[in-house]
This record gives structure tokens, C-alpha cells and sequence, in this order.
């Protein structure tokens, strides 16, 4: 599992995705939480029918679509088997438990450069963790105390230019990097 799963940012960051990929608004995407991880993914349509794309749990599988894409390609990944998968339960997400979600949304509706900072302040974050420096807890403080201390800065204008964007990733990274201390002591 990766860290970016159990905080629930993969699924934050998917939320932006989702987002940017088909115009949709904020209020028209919802994240619900899915352990068995064989739907990828529903389209809800206006008579209240839905359209699921299920698979094995394997990211082989959309990373061989992407890399092959327009065409699908056999691979590796096992296929689904929906007999022995035998149930499918869905939650809601506890934002209490995974604030990095509720991050994600902010960043998505205050929109500008704020996702960039949430990626940036994540990526550093997460190193962190592998690191040994900061706590799982503090993955998701880290990430907060950063997008707050780019908002003072305003870096979370909308870059005009592809500079302008390695600008905010390049010092937000190093401010979530001056941040660290400060969080860790308060996280442990």
C-alpha cells in the first residue's frame, strides 16, 4: 500500500484529476471509499443510473492503458474474477481520519497554483515519513501548514506561465522543507 493511499491524497489528487479531465465541477465529484479497490471508477448519469469500470486491483492496468492508448494491450495484471471477488462495499470517506482529502477538495475549489502546492507539500511530506523525520500524522499537518503559509505568500495566484509553475513547486517545496521541524515537534 502506498502512503499516498493510506492518507487518502491518491484519492484527493484523482478528485483534481477527475476535475481538470471532464470540466466538472467540485460539488459534482464525490470520493467514496472502496477496500476491495475493483471499481475504479462510477459515472452517474441524470436518470440516477450508474456506469462502473472494474478491474483487478493492479495499477498495471491504467498504466499499460495510458502507455498504449488508444489501444488496450494483454499485460501482466491478473483478470477479475467476479465470482470469487463476491462482494463490493462502498463508505463514505472519514475526513477526520484522512484530512488529506479534505486538503485536496480546498486546494481543487481555491484552484490557481493551490493543487501544485498540495502536490509539492505532499511530495515533501512523504519523504519525510519514508525518512523517518515526521510522523504519519504529520504528513497531513505538514501539508496544511504549507498550503496556509503559501496563501500568506501568495503563491497560490494562478501562474501565467510554465516558469511562473516550476517557480510555486520549487519554493513551496522549500518552504514545506523550513516548515518540517516545527510540525514534526508538534505532530509526535
Amino acid at each position: 500500500m502506498t502512503i499516498d493511499s493510506a492518507t487518502l491524497m491518491n484519492k484527493g489528487l484523482e478528485l483534481i484529476e477527475a476535475h481538470h479531465l471532464f470540466a466538472l465541477p467540485s460539488e459534482q465529484i464525490d470520493v467514496l471509499v472502496h477496500p476491495q479497490s475493483i471499481v475504479h471508477s462510477l459515472v452517474e448519469f441524470c436518470d440516477g443510473s450508474l456506469i462502473a469500470q472494474l478491474g483487478s486491483p493492479d495499477m498495471r492496468i491504467p498504466i499499460a492503458y495510458c502507455l498504449a492508448w488508444p489501444e488496450r494491450i494483454a499485460g501482466p495484471a491478473p483478470r477479475l474474477d467476479l465470482a470469487r471477488a463476491a462482494t463490493l462495499t462502498f463508505e463514505e470517506p472519514d475526513l477526520a481520519r484522512f484530512p488529506a482529502l479534505a486538503l485536496a477538495r480546498r486546494a481543487l475549489e481555491e484552484g490557481g497554483a493551490a493543487p501544485t502546492v498540495l502536490n509539492a507539500s505532499n511530495e515533501v511530506a512523504v519523504a519525510e515519513f519514508l525518512a523517518h523525520r515526521l510522523n504519519f500524522a504529520g504528513i497531513s499537518a505538514l501539508v496544511e501548514a504549507h498550503a496556509r503559509g503559501c496563501r500568506v505568500r501568495n503563491w497560490t495566484a494562478e501562474p501565467q506561465s510554465v516558469e511562473e509553475a516550476l517557480f510555486v513547486d520549487h519554493n513551496t517545496r522549500l518552504l514545506a522543507r523550513d516548515l518540517l521541524p516545527e510540525i514534526a515537534a508538534k505532530a509526535s
